[in-house]
């Protein structure tokens, strides 16, 4: 009997600054993903082109294949974005306008963790939540959580160093993978 590939949990920020926390919080949960996962995080977000229906066709632009060969690959895929002017960064915006309709997020377990210090962004993982219901993703409710995170909390190395935080980033990271754990195990008794 061979053994299960490793889960593939997909980790997209929607801040183009380098050393943001919400990058942070990505390369935190990637540094805590357990045995049997792995994890990778997206860095391609600038390389997007804007979206054009008229472009959403073979051969798609590179940075576009890309992306959606990453979302094809993934068992699970964590959000972290900012929020500007009461709403997703357009960058952002623009790579989830690339996952609507054979984008890949259809059916795939999704979560976010929304750090920020002043308790925001609310308005932000709103407009999340219907975009992701509109591609089809599947929403983990407790792996959607707000988990304020102070600039200071971040060491040298670019991670949250606070135990008490890392603590509190292991629930929606659980959960996640336990949902893409329960979707490949479902596929597998599916085609067997």
């Amino acid at each position: 009997m061979s053994q299960n590939p490793a889960l593939r949990l997909m980790l997209i920020g929607g801040s183009l600054r380098s050393h943001s926390v919400n990058g942070a919080v990505l390369a935190t949960v990637a540094d805590m993903v357990p045995a049997g996962a792995q994890a990778c995080i997206y860095r391609r977000l600038a390389d997007l082109p804007h979206f054009n229906p008229d472009h959403d066709c073979a051969p798609l632009p590179e940075p576009v294949a890309d992306l959606r060969d990453r979302l094809a690959s993934a068992d699970a895929v964590l959000f972290s974005t900012p929020e500007y002017a009461g709403s997703m960064p357009g960058s952002f915006k623009n790579l989830l306008d690339w996952t609507v309709g054979g984008g890949g997020l259809y059916g795939l377990p999704v979560g976010w963790i929304n750090p920020s210090a002043h308790g925001g962004a609310h308005d932000t993982y709103h407009a999340l939540r219907i975009v992701l219901g509109r591609t089809g993703a599947e929403i983990v409710e407790p792996a959607c959580v707000d988990i304020p995170v102070p600039r200071d909390a971040i060491g040298t190395k670019g991670l949250i160093e606070a135990i008490e935080i890392r603590d509190r980033l292991r629930r929606p990271l659980d959960a996640l993978l336990d949902a893409a754990r329960t979707r490949r195990e479902a596929s597998y008794y599916r085609v067997g």
